[in-house]
């Protein structure tokens, strides 16, 4: 007997490892939900807030929490079955600590998931050149642009513009955070017994409908709905990223 089809995916990330553009060309499918940061910030109150929901002081912690999402659901399919949801790592363990709550009576966090959303597809989205990821990060954080489209408008700016200054310090610590990341995410994948789907940067950077047609084979949609679309987001990388990589390996000798 072949196994159900999947109601819904997550994608295991870290920042500056290409989700933005995954979640968007997913989204341009018009077949593969709205995958977005819906669970971004840890904190009920947060939750409460980005869904637009009151924090009726009758209700109980469960009721709240199943409204949450209940909201994350329908945001996260956009009008189709299929739910996605992009993961942060650090927002994590307070995530699976709430559906602990709501479901206390299954044993792991893929059942509690599952419970949530539907038979899910886990997908790590990785960044192999963790220095890369971490000047990027850093670049993003002090001049506030973290994504434009490819005719140059900005996308996502967080903060007004200051000219980004060289931080070694600053880019090592990032490196080890960006590390830690993975390296948790890896062991959360084993203690839960999942392979999951595993995604490069590089690779999505370097030929992003490929990698959408192998996602759309594992979620058993149709293909020609993932050909044919233009990267939504374009590279932020420039010269000033390369500066300080080459600056960073000539005085730390990586």
């Amino acid at each position: 007997m072949s196994e159900p089809d999947y109601a819904a995916y997550m994608i295991c990330t870290s920042p500056r490892s290409g989700s933005t553009l995954l979640c968007k060309l997913l989204a341009a499918t018009g077949v593969a939900g709205k995958p977005g940061s819906l669970f971004h910030e840890p904190s009920l109150s947060e939750w409460l807030d980005y869904y637009g929901l009151e924090n009726d002081e009758t209700s109980s912690e469960a009721d709240l929490l199943e409204a949450v999402f209940e909201a994350a659901l329908n945001k996260g399919r956009g009008g189709t079955p299929l739910f996605g949801l992009r993961m942060q790592r650090r927002s994590f363990p307070y995530f699976c600590a709430q559906l602990k709550k709501l479901h206390p009576g299954l044993r792991d966090d893929v059942r509690r998931i599952e419970a949530a959303f539907g038979r899910t597809l886990f997908i790590h989205l990785t960044r192999e050149d963790k220095l890369a990821q971490a000047v990027s990060f850093v670049k993003a954080e002090q001049s506030g642009l973290w994504h434009k489209a490819p005719d140059g408008t900005e996308i996502e700016r967080l903060s007004e513009h200051r000219e980004p200054v060289y931080d070694a310090g600053l880019i090592g610590r990032h490196m080890e955070e960006m590390t830690a990341y993975d390296r948790d995410w890896e062991a959360w994948f084993r203690s839960q017994g999942l392979e999951p789907l595993r995604i490069t940067y590089d690779a999505l950077s370097r030929d992003p409908e490929a990698q959408l047609l192998r996602l759309f084979k594992r979620l058993k949609l149709d293909l020609d709905a993932a050909k044919g679309i233009a990267p939504p987001v374009a590279r932020l990388s420039d010269a000033v990223n390369r500066d300080w990589m080459e600056r960073y390996r000539a005085e730390e000798g990586r």
